[in-house]
């Protein structure tokens, strides 16, 4: 048994009063993160490296309906391993969860607790300490409060007996990490919520199901964005498997840089003279899934480095002096819009190639089947 304990780091997204998670084994620094928020990754990233930790997972505790993960782009940007419930069919996750899977990080590790209620697959995560131990509960168990039920096949059932019977059942010690609060509490006990959680304690089960049948509460405002998006562990970058019509090749507006571009934009213009293709993927991964033969390499981050490419500024600034507008592709344009945005701040005219070299995963996890350089029959080729 290690003898120094399980670490965590609550951060907080004001927009959706969403808990973010990053669990740590102080010694090695290996770490899981949990429920990351999209509009949070650059604060998430800085905090990692600063802290000098090395983030293994990324672990969902259900398909959320107020915000959108950063998932798939921390994959993307730190190579780590994605995991979700399966219960929530989360099909880009690289794994499915089960009931009492272990996930590790370091000399610890977290267990999965299926606890459905809220949603079908809602799942918490519990690491064992001295004092009782940390659980993670998301929106299964809320500080004085639960989730509600009426939606994403909710069971106030369900919810009923994942609160008393699972984790009411872990040490009364046990500290309490929600995955939202609204009222600026942090953080509870497994005992005091038996004893003061309105929603259920002293309740009957009839009592409870009654009560959570007639909250009447309004539609969560970003559902029918964030549900959909959160299915794809948040990757949004149009792989939509249709092809693009040539009489829309036209530059789509972005925020911090030039625009996004199709494919074959940015190979219509690359065949001109008009830019110059960059490939900001890491060498490893031109050497062993492909590679434009015309684009120029110039790594925006080499795995399992979190920080950028202390060349890349340089390297950007020589192709820059050629005088043609930039082309940025990467795997499925997450770091593509990061470079891009970079390169905007050089005074660069750079733009962002939608969907990159291999496209969105599919619902099998599987790329190059949704979109991306190679689906749409562009030129390409492997070592």
């Amino acid at each position: 048994m290690p003898k120094s304990q399980a670490q965590a780091i609550q951060l907080f997204d004001s927009h959706s009063s969403t808990y973010t998670y990053l669990v740590f084994d102080p010694d090695s620094l290996d770490a899981v993160i949990i429920d990351p928020v999209d509009n949070q990754i650059e604060r998430d990233q800085k905090l990692i490296q600063d802290k000098g930790l090395k983030v293994n997972w990324a672990l969902e505790t259900h398909a959320h309906a107020d915000h959108i993960t950063s998932a798939g782009l921390l994959a993307e940007h730190l190579g780590l391993k994605t995991a979700a419930p399966e219960g929530c069919h989360i099909g880009t996750a690289s794994v499915q969860l089960v009931d009492g899977q272990m996930i590790s990080f370091g000399a610890f590790a977290l267990k999965a607790l299926h606890t459905p209620g809220h949603t079908a697959g809602s799942m918490s995560f519990y690491v064992a300490a001295n004092e009782g131990g940390h659980v993670f509960t998301g929106d299964t168990l809320l500080i004085r409060g639960c989730g509600r039920t009426d939606f994403q096949s909710g069971s106030a059932e369900a919810l009923y007996h994942s609160l008393t019977e699972i984790l009411f059942k872990l040490p009364e010690g046990t500290t309490v990490w929600p995955g939202h609060d609204y009222q600026g509490r942090t953080h509870s006990s497994i005992g005091d919520e038996i004893k003061n959680n309105v929603r259920v304690a002293g309740q009957t089960k009839a009592q409870f199901v009654a009560t959570m049948n007639n909250l009447n509460l309004p539609k969560p405002r970003r559902i029918d964005e964030a549900v959909p998006a959160n299915l794809n562990s948040g990757l949004r970058q149009d792989a939509g498997g249709e092809p693009v019509r040539n009489d829309v090749l036209s530059i789509r507006p972005a925020d911090g840089y030039a625009g996004d571009v199709s494919p074959e934009l940015a190979w219509h213009w690359v065949q001109s003279g008009e830019a110059v293709m960059v490939d900001v993927r890491s060498d490893a991964e031109r050497a062993w899934v492909g590679f434009v033969p015309e684009a120029k390499p110039l790594a925006w981050k080499q795995w399992p480095v979190v920080d950028v490419n202390p060349e890349f500024d340089a390297g950007i600034q020589r192709i820059a002096a050629e005088g043609l507008k930039i082309v940025l592709l990467c795997r499925s344009g997450v770091r593509s819009v990061a470079a891009a945005q970079r390169a905007s701040q050089l005074g660069i005219e750079a733009f962002n190639i939608l969907e990159g070299f291999e496209g969105d995963p599919n619902a099998e996890a599987h790329r190059g089947k949704l979109g991306g350089w190679r689906m749409r029959g562009l030129p390409w080729r492997q070592n």
